[in-house]
Parts: structure tokens; C-alpha cells; sequence
């Protein structure tokens, strides 16, 4: 099925729909494959045309990689910057920028820190089954319980034309995701400008909730993924495996998060609740806390949320050289990435904001994120101390698989504003990404952990 065909059924299917449990009118959700996408991005560009209109028929087309490997080759790379900002004129463009990257240029302007401004493109795309369900979704799928579960919902964006900032949150916690195999090298810079290896490590990730056996059944406990860690260095890291299964619609108690360690001093798999929240993430050597990872990932349950709305920002976007070919010590800076290796583009991105709840925990009293609307996936956040004040800030260096209907969101960046201290965690090392996985079911249990676990 062509994607204008699809476009024509999800319209007719949308006047069907029943109005149970509706999060949106079907009125409303007819506007999905009409003025919004299939999966509620404005279809229309901006007014001045820096944001082009979405368009799925301009995705790139193999020849796509590297031969003899599954690095992604940029599909962009004859084009230009179209403007660069830096420390001398970045205040003309402060409306566009994150409230981070503004702190960014307080902080390095006067040290070469600079963003490259490139082209915008729109080619964001899923498979027709995806677009069906969320088109069902913005009628039947609901939160309860205080926005730890969804209910009614089908593997797809739960809430394509979301009415709060959990819901916003909620579409980037099981955004879409192809099965990924991969090798990274994670560093953290501290402020003495030296760059140390935190863990090498071979990560392997699988979504159950969309593999095709499931694609049809309302999620419930079906996880959302299951990913398997195995360190490798440094040497007193050597041997252990962290695995967890991340639900995915279900965080109320007893049905949340699922974590194990195997740990090669005690040599047995043991749970770890404590992967989680506000734990410092040894993955970083505790420069991130697990619930940094991916920008933002886990319960929602010890915030506030509050949807700001929808604005025009400048987000690393379409990193194909950064992530798939520059050697990771091609980009670490004294004081920041290397700021040649990075591209940006403007973008539409929704604004959440979160406030830590009244008797809860956590090392961030305020969290602020910003979710690209053409893909559901976070490209920014900024974290704040208990004093309020602005302490880490993230970005997401993802790129579409454009081959696979998917986006490969693995490569993160934290700027510790307080220490001067920044981390690189989940680039692949150039040659060592694989779409796909080898292993079976039995790899991502503890008793497949055990097997694996150094003796």
C-alpha cells in the first residue's frame, strides 16, 4: 500500500471509530492524513519556509551504507550550512534556541562552541499498520491511574494529538523501534578537558510490542523493550550484564520496570530495582542518572507534567556523520563535542516541562523536554538542581533509518553545567552498528544472564 493510499483509508477509518474511552473526538482524529500526519505532525511547513512541509515520499534511497556493514552513509553530505550561530551572534537567534543550548553559549560562547545550521528535512515515515493503530489510538486509548498506565491502546503513537504534557511523555516512552545490535565506547570529559572511558559495551535492544505477532492486540503487559547490556571495560567492569524489560503501557505497581545485574564478584543474576529514577548511572560513571538515559525514560510517576505547547527550535537532527562514521575521539572537546562533527536543523518540537511532586524524591526538582512532533522522540532536555537552577543539559544525536520506517535515537550528549563535565554514551563504534539481532527470546531472560556470565 503507497503512502497516499493509506493516508486515504486512515481518513475513512477515523469516521468509525468508536468514541469509548475517547482521548480525542473523532472529529478530531480525522485530522490525522489531512492537515496532520499520520502520527499528528503539522503536515504544513512554517511560515517562512525554514520548516519545509512533511514529506514521506523524499526519504532517501539505498544505496544507503557503507559496504560490508550497516553504517548509515549521510544522505545530506553534499549540502551546506545555511548559517552558523556562535558566541558573537547567538542572542539573534535566542528565540529558537533550547533554554540548554542558550546556557551553552553563556557558558562557551567565548570558546568556540558554535552550532551549524543546515537544511530542514521531513522524511519521517512508519509502516501502514502503525499509522492504522494510532489513528485508532487518538479515540481509544486512555490514561488511568494517575497517568501510570494506558489503557486501549494499540502498538502506535497512544496519543497523536495529545491534550497534556504525560501524554506528550507517554508517546516518546514507547516511541517506535527496530530490533538494533551495536558496539559503543561511552566517555565522560571532566573539567580538567581529559577524555576517560567510562565502558565499552555491546548493547542489543528488541520491541516486543512491535513485532508482528502483536501488532493487532491491545498492548497491556507486553513490553515495550527488552535491552541486554554486556560491559567489557574497563577491566573492573569486565563480565557483567545489565538487563532490563521496560513495559509498555503498565507502570502501576507490580507492573513497571523489570531490571537484573549479573555481577562478576558475586556471579549470579540478581534484580536491581535500583536501575532506576534518580540512581547515578554507572554506564556514565555517574555523570547521568538512569532515568537520563534516552533523554527521558522509566515511570513518570515522581513528577508534575505540564504541556508548555508547540515552538520552532534548533535541535542536532539528521547526525548520519556523527554517528555512524566519525570515531568517537574525533569528537570530544576540551569543553564540548566537537562542534564541526554536529548538525543541526530547526524543527517543530512540543515543550514539556515536569515539577517534582510534593514528598517524592529526586536528585532534579525540574525537568524540562522537548519531543520532535515528526517522530515522537526527544531531542533536548535540561534538568535543575533543588536550588532551581539549571544543572545538566541533554541532546538526542539521532537519524532516520530510512530503509527500516524507523529513527535510530542511541547517541546522547550531557552537559554537567555545575561540574564541567560531559558525556558521550551510546554512539556506536564506526562499523559495529547492526540493523537486526542474532539472539533468540532466551538471551533477554536472567537465565540466558546466567548463562552468559562469566564464571
Amino acid at each position: 500500500m503507497t503512502i497516499k493510499s493509506t493516508l486515504a483509508v486512515l481518513c475513512l477509518s477515523s469516521l468509525a471509530t468508536s468514541t469509548a474511552l475517547a482521548a480525542v473526538s473523532p472529529e478530531q482524529a480525522a485530522r490525522l492524513g489531512k492537515d496532520l500526519t499520520p502520527i499528528g505532525a503539522e503536515m504544513a511547513g512554517n511560515a517562512d519556509g525554514s520548516i519545509p512541509p512533511w514529506n514521506p515520499e523524499g526519504t532517501p534511497t539505498p544505496p544507503s551504507f557503507v559496504p560490508g556493514s550497516d553504517n548509515y552513509v549521510n544522505p545530506y553530505a553534499d549540502e551546506k550550512p545555511l548559517y552558523t550561530i556562535d558566541g558573537s551572534n547567538w542572542k539573534e537567534y535566542a528565540e529558537f534556541l533550547t533554554v540548554g543550548t542558550q546556557a551553552l553559549f553563556e557558558k562557551f560562547g567565548d570558546d568556540g562552541f558554535k552550532i551549524h545550521v543546515y537544511p530542514t528535512h521531513r522524511g519521517t515515515i512508519r509502516p501502514d499498520w502503525y499509522y492504522t493503530n494510532t489513528m485508532k489510538n487518538a479515540t481509544d486509548a486512555t490514561l488511568v491511574a494517575d497517568g501510570q498506565k494506558i489503557d486501549g491502546n494499540l502498538p502506535g503513537v497512544p496519543f497523536p494529538i495529545p491534550q497534556s504534557g504525560l501524554e506528550v511523555m507517554w508517546n516518546h516512552m514507547i516511541r517506535y523501534g527496530e530490533d538494533t545490535t551495536l558496539e559503543s565506547d561511552v566517555y565522560y570529559v571532566g573539567s580538567n578537558g581529559t577524555p576517560v572511558l567510562s565502558t565499552t559495551s555491546s548493547s542489543v535492544s528488541v520491541f516486543p510490542m512491535y513485532q508482528e505477532e502483536n501488532r493487532d492486540k491491545v498492548v497491556g503487559e507486553t513490553p515495550f523493550t527488552k535491552l541486554r547490556i554486556n560491559y567489557e571495560a574497563p577491566a573492573r567492569r569486565a563480565g557483567e550484564i545489565l538487563l532490563v524489560h521496560e513495559p509498555g503501557a503498565d507502570y502501576t505497581e507490580g507492573k513497571g520496570r523489570k531490571a537484573w545485574q549479573y555481577l562478576v564478584g558475586q556471579r549470579r543474576v540478581r534484580l536491581a530495582p535500583a536501575v532506576s529514577f534518580d540512581t547515578p548511572n554507572p554506564g556514565v560513571a555517574g555523570t547521568s542518572t538512569y532515568d537520563d538515559a534516552f533523554i527521558y525514560n522509566g515511570s513518570p510517576e515522581r513528577f508534575d507534567w505540564t504541556l508548555i505547547g508547540k515552538k520552532e527550535m534548533i535541535i542536532p537532527a539528521a547526525s548520519y556523520d556523527m554517528v555512524f562514521q566519525t570515531p568517537i575521539e574525533d569528537l570530544l572537546g576540551e569543553k564540548f563535542l566537537n562542534p564541526e562533527t554536529i548538525r543541526w536543523e530547526k524543527h517543530r518540537v512540543w515543550v514539556v516541562d515536569s515539577n517534582l511532586k510534593e514528598g517524592k524524591r529526586h536528585l532534579y526538582s525540574r525537568r524540562t523536554f522537548y519531543i520532535d512532533e515528526d517522530s515522537w522522540t526527544a531531542a533536548s532536555g535540561e534538568m535543575y538542581d533543588g536550588r532551581d537552577q539549571l544543572w545538566r543539559v541533554q541532546y538526542n544525536y539521532g537519524a532516520n533509518l530510512y530503509d527500516r520506517e524507523s529513527s535510530f535515537g542511541s547517541s546522547f550528549g550531557s552537559y554537567d553545567l555545575l561540574q564541567d563535565i560531559y558525556n558521550l554514551s551510546g554512539k556506536p563504534i564506526p562499523g559495529k552498528f547492526k540493523n537486526g539481532v542474532e539472539q533468540g527470546d532466551k538471551y533477554f531472560t536472567p537465565e540466558g544472564m546466567a548463562r552468559g556470565g562469566v564464571r
